[in-house]
């Protein structure tokens, strides 16, 4: 296995992974091909995603109880988990990766009724975008705004806001064909323990489990919450004598939605600012508790429940923050956020383990593991990627030891 480790191979990833020892890595984190051809990519279109043969691969390098994540595109993101069910995963959640710079790809059908009957739209006004253009290749409103900002400069981006002209399209007004783009779904996968345990199998084989506490949602508010006890033995506040508990000092249980920090900010603008209650009562001799009575409890004296902390609904789930620098002038089309990605490897990698991706694309997973102290195992098979990768992990190398000798 150590002609693998923190290696970056150019080859088809299929081929690769057979001549890979068996459970020789800790875990699996990748953002496979959506299967859209995207920007016409070739590669976006072979049916690897889906194909079965893959994730067998992948499931026997792959050490018993090891997380798998992947990546999918909502209308495609089916075939690929069921491809992973079917290789003899078990298929344990998914994650929403939430974020706020979609752009909708949508066809205007009133343009497009008034296009196919010859007939020209009155121009009423312009709409001038100085902001993000997306890459080349997007159909549409977008794909005009890149157009003209390759020709003129982003300065004199504009595009003309035009009446519809026939009465079919008037009735059509304001109708389209997509949605906003703004999530996309994480597989949550395992390989099957070996062991009749989790306990035994972490023990065996160092896998098994997720890092609850390394991906904590941190928060700077008062924790601290006043508690009553219950009646109940078996429950954990057996022994109470009064005063506070704290909620866990790290920060909020990980949820399995994920927030970019644009989607964070308008769901905070939606929610408002709430405060968490810490004067709620519970009297005495009220239930509380799940069920219609196996988890029902009456507790003997009046006590106060509730969180102290306020602020936007966005602070009970995970916000990726994006660097400024994040695509460092790379030429891959679907960059995914370092932060995301390294709170994943995290999330599912444990310490000194080695996090595989047999779709490394940009390379952000391999730099992603690096910075957070794992080996890595990287296939690409696309040859121009290569240098991306490659100038990623130096910067990775540099920013490790940097940080090591201070």
């Amino acid at each position: 296995m150590d002609r693998f480790l923190n290696q970056i191979i150019c080859g088809d990833c299929l081929e690769v992974l057979k001549i890979m020892p068996d459970n020789s890595v800790d875990s699996i984190v990748t953002d496979p091909p959506y299967e859209l051809g995207f920007m016409g990519k070739k590669w976006d279109s072979t049916g690897i995603a889906y194909n079965v043969e893959l994730w067998q691969e992948c499931l026997r390098v792959l050490k018993y109880g090891g997380y798998l994540l992947a990546f999918g595109g909502t209308r495609t993101y089916h075939r690929m988990a069921c491809a992973i069910e079917d290789a003899g995963f078990e298929i344990r959640d998914q994650i929403q990766w939430i974020y706020g710079s979609g752009f909708p790809k949508s066809m205007d059908i009133s343009k497009a009724i008034d296009k196919k009957a010859g007939a020209e739209r009155k121009v009423i006004g312009q709409l001038k975008r100085n902001d993000r253009v997306l890459p080349s290749g997007q159909g549409g409103y977008h794909g005009r705004l890149h157009e003209q900002y390759q020709e003129k400069g982003r300065e004199s981006i504009k595009l003309d806001i035009t009446a519809p002209s026939t009465d079919e399209a008037k009735q059509w007004e304001g109708w389209g064909t997509a949605l906003k783009p703004a999530n996309e779904p994480i597989v949550v996968a395992r390989k099957p323990l070996s062991e009749k345990t989790v306990a035994d199998n972490v023990l065996k084989w160092g896998t098994g489990g997720i890092n609850i506490d390394g991906c904590r949602v941190p928060t700077d508010e008062d924790r601290s919450r006043p508690i009553g006890p219950q009646n109940n033995a078996n429950t954990y506040m057996k022994g109470w004598k009064g005063g506070k508990t704290e909620s866990h000092p790290q920060g909020r249980f990980p949820a399995n939605i994920i927030f970019d920090e644009k989607a964070g900010r308008l769901l905070d603008e939606q929610s408002g600012i709430s405060k968490g209650s810490n004067s709620g009562i519970r009297k005495a001799g009220s239930e509380f508790g799940q069920g219609s009575g196996w988890n029902k409890h009456k507790n003997k004296d009046t006590f106060r429940v509730g969180h102290n902390d306020s602020g936007g609904a966005s602070r009970f789930f995970y916000c990726a923050k994006a660097s400024k620098k994040e695509r460092r002038e790379s030429k891959h089309p679907t960059v995914k956020p370092l932060n995301l990605m390294r709170y994943l490897v995290r999330l599912v990698t444990p310490p000194n383990g080695t996090a595989l991706d047999p779709f490394a694309g940009s390379g952000t997973t391999l730099e992603a593991a690096m910075l957070e102290g794992f080996c890595f195992v990287g296939i690409e098979e696309q040859a121009e990627y290569i240098p991306d990768i490659q100038a990623r992990v130096k910067q990775a190398q540099a920013q490790s030891q940097q940080s090591l000798f201070g």
